[in-house]
């Protein structure tokens, strides 16, 4: 206790500069214990999320009492969102009284209960409310929503209206989610990912941020170590200090973190929004954050003041450092070995696969190479740095190198960050690789079928120039009157697709042998669709309204030879009829607008919300997906690239305080050798390359190992893509642009006035 005091005396009365450097290691942990609590907050706004959605869940049985509460649920997409409604018909056995969490009653019939996002958007698109009979009677609470621009809606109906598919309520609430915001293994991946962008970059500047001016605290120890202070003394009275300034930004963090909650749940995230009480801080974030950032910082702390303890006349007469340990190549060795050997497996042609051993293998591959590039770096540069100073004939490299091969240490905080900033990247696109290979369809494209009954011409014409749509066609049932076949008869009917011979190569993956302004066969090699059906057989086809006469069409003999893609919408049509042989303005009875995009995720939701924006009650499919996955894939990329710019955050802020701090402490030695001649381009060349030089050895092995370590976790994940090759060049690019910042920071170092007061102090 006596030592720790004795810390904060000296923290409170070691100058106007000690002081500065203590709220520097503050702000720099406040920061950084903001981005742990958002980090460990993550999983908890998800669980909140599925938890009012299990809640809220109808309890059902397909017994039904004539007295039974009926509920039918509907949810379909309305734009890249789904909009779920909940059909009501109130029966009297008591099972109305048991309301879901949100709302004080169910509706009766001709009632509407909405969310205040639907209430939004029936005042804005007013067509909406075909798809809720009624008129508004109230809004839903938060208790009874998943997330505040989630569209929802109880409407009370006549019983006769849901009798045929409702089903008897029992009760609400289950105790999981029917369709969860991120899937139980999908949610494990995440949690990988944010450890390795967040939570192994920000050890590494909450270090940074304990060990700001590293020497000169370090002199100052060994004086009261010279003074008679116990080796374990010295040590307790730095931690003081480190610990004091970690608990400070770790109060000042969780505050930041509030304030950025409070902001977050008004403004949101693209495709994830929630209230303040759910990304409220937990008992369980709090104690994280206040008791391991200062253990972290004690730890540290005790490090950095051993030479002091041990040493304490080597430090102060500035005698030469031992070399770096090798210990961190140990672990950078085993790392590599890992991640090196899953990839010769995928090279071999026997992909190791995700199960048993090789679920913990491959995460501590990767976080091993990650912390034994963060530990060999300062061995790297001390090698580097000493055979450089050797060989050279060069003024400014032998001053910069003769630094760095004494105090490899001080080069390393201002760059490891950005190094592993790069690693974590590389590893990064590797995540969003294998989501996207594993959530998206495998189609090129993305079909939507809308039944043409349910939009007007002019809508049917506008939604073939819709954002992001294609190509578009109309497939049509062929009609038979079931009153002239016999009982035991089956009937043949057949589906056509009207489109021009350049719409059906849109929607198909090859086609050979279209004629235009004829009926022809379509044959799909991969496909027995229509394979048994007769040449000339005549198929009918009647028309909305019977404006028109029915259109017959025999079965064409001559076919073409087409590939469609899987899923496709146009994979069960056996004829191509071109719209010149439909009567002018004549519409299909049983007919349905078939459309097309890309199957890319931000396509697909551009597509759907222009779909909405022409027809806003027309009942979308989407062939071969659901609306909940394609919402769970923009949730699981908004949390990704907000964990990438975390990580850019941190590994920024690393370099910043670095860099600050470097240029405090580096004041004296800068201002000694320019009173020996030396000129200030020399210098500024010279702090230049103290930094540049290892940092580009860094940034090349972070590019290697993130590389090998990417393709690692692609390999046993299953994914068709192995090495990914597209990413490297704009990494190297990266690479760059972070050698040019380092570069741009070095120049402050070296100024235009020389203070002479500097070396007297010192």
């Amino acid at each position: 206790m006596r030592e720790f005091l004795l810390g904060l005396r000296l923290l409170l009365g070691a100058g106007r500069g000690n002081r500065a450097r203590f709220l520097l290691m503050a702000a720099g942990g406040s920061l950084g214990v903001c981005c742990l609590a958002l980090v460990l907050t993550i999983p908890s706004i998800l669980e909140a999320h599925d938890g009012r959605a299990a809640a809220r869940e109808p309890r059902t049985t397909s017994a039904r009492p004539a007295d039974a509460t009926l509920v039918l649920q509907r949810s379909d997409p309305y734009g890249s969102r789904a909009f779920t409604r909940v059909f009501v018909a109130k029966g009297s056995d008591g099972t109305q009284e048991r309301t879901p969490p949100g709302i004080e009653e169910l509706p009766d019939p001709g009632e509407v209960l909405v969310s205040p996002r639907v209430h939004e958007l029936l005042r804005d698109q007013p067509d909406v409310a075909g798809l809720l009979p009624g008129r508004e009677t109230g809004l839903i609470g938060p208790a009874g929503l998943a997330h505040p621009d989630e569209l929802f809606a109880y409407v009370g109906t006549a019983r006769g209206a849901i009798t045929d598919e409702g089903r008897a309520l029992k009760s609400f609430g289950y105790d999981y989610a029917p369709f969860p915001a991120v899937e139980p293994s999908t949610l494990t991946i995440l949690r990988f990912a944010l450890g390795t962008l967040v939570l192994l970059p920000l050890a590494i500047f909450l270090s940074v941020c304990a060990r700001l001016s590293a020497a000169s605290r370090t002199r100052r120890l060994a004086a009261l170590r010279l003074l008679g202070l116990s080796a374990k003394g010295t040590q307790r009275v730095n931690a003081a200090e480190t610990v004091a300034a970690a608990l400070l930004g770790a109060l000042l963090g969780l505050g930041e973190y509030w304030l950025l909650n409070q902001v977050m749940t008004r403004t949101g995230l693209p495709s994830l929004r929630w209230y303040p009480d759910d990304g409220a801080l937990s008992a369980t974030t709090v104690v994280v954050c206040l008791v391991g950032c200062p253990a972290l910082a004690w730890f540290v702390g005790r490090a950095s003041a051993r030479d002091a303890a041990t040493s304490p006349l080597a430090v102060r007469r500035v005698a030469v450092p031992e070399p770096p340990t090798k210990w961190g190549g140990l672990l950078l060795v085993t790392g590599l070995g890992i991640v090196t050997g899953y990839c010769v497996t995928g090279l071999m042609g026997r992909a190791a696969s995700s199960t048993g051993p090789n679920a913990l293998l491959v995460p501590a591959g990767v976080l091993l190479t990650g912390v034994g590039l963060v530990l060999t770096l300062p061995l790297i540069s001390y090698t580097l740095a000493r055979w450089i100073a050797r060989t050279t004939r060069s003024l400014t490299l032998n001053l910069a190198m003769r630094r760095n091969e004494v105090e490899p240490g001080s080069t390393m905080r201002v760059v490891t960050g950005l190094v592993l900033l790069v690693f974590a990247a590389s590893l990064a696109q590797g995540v969003l690789i294998q989501l996207k290979q594993v959530t998206r369809p495998s189609s090129p494209v993305q079909d939507y079928t809308i039944a043409l009954p349910g939009i007007t011409p002019q809508q049917q014409r506008d939604l073939g120039e819709a954002p992001g749509i294609r190509a578009h066609a109309v497939m049509m049932d062929s009609w038979v009157d079931l009153d002239t076949l016999p009982d035991d008869a089956i009937p043949e009917q057949v589906t056509a697709l009207v489109a021009t011979c350049e719409q059906f190569a849109a929607l198909v993956r090859s086609s050979q042998g279209c004629t235009d302004g004829k009926a022809m066969r379509l044959i799909d090699p991969n496909s027995s669709v229509g394979s048994d059906l007769t040449p000339g057989t005549p198929f009918t086809f009647r028309f909305e309204g019977g404006k028109a006469k029915p259109l017959t069409v025999p079965l064409p003999s001559q076919g073409i030879l087409y590939s469609a893609y899987s899923p496709s919408a146009v994979g069960s049509a056996a004829v191509l009829v071109p719209p010149s042989a439909l009567p002018a303005g004549a519409r299909p009875e049983a007919a349905h607008l078939v459309l097309t995009s890309s199957s890319e995720p931000a396509r697909v939701r551009t597509a759907l919300d222009g779909i909405a924006a022409v027809a806003p009650i027309a009942e979308i499919e989407l062939v071969g997906v659901n609306i909940q996955g394609l919402q769970q894939i923009a949730v699981i990329e908004t949390l990704l690239a907000l964990g990438m710019i975390m990580g850019l955050v941190i590994g920024v802020a690393a370099f910043v305080v670095s860099v600050t701090d470097r240029a405090v402490e580096r004041r004296a030695q800068v201002t000694a050798v320019t009173l020996l001649g030396a000129r200030a381009r020399t210098m500024r060349a010279v702090q230049c390359a103290q930094v540049v030089l290892p940092l580009s050895i860094g940034l090349l092995l972070a590019l290697i190992t993130g590389k090998l370590a990417e393709s690692s976790y692609l390999i046993t994940g299953g994914s068709e893509i192995q090495w990914d090759l597209a990413g490297t060049p704009l990494l190297a690019l990266a690479a760059v642009g972070v050698i040019a910042v380092a570069a741009a920071g070095t120049m402050p170092l070296v100024g235009r006035r020389i203070d002479p007061e500097l070396i007297r102090r010192d």
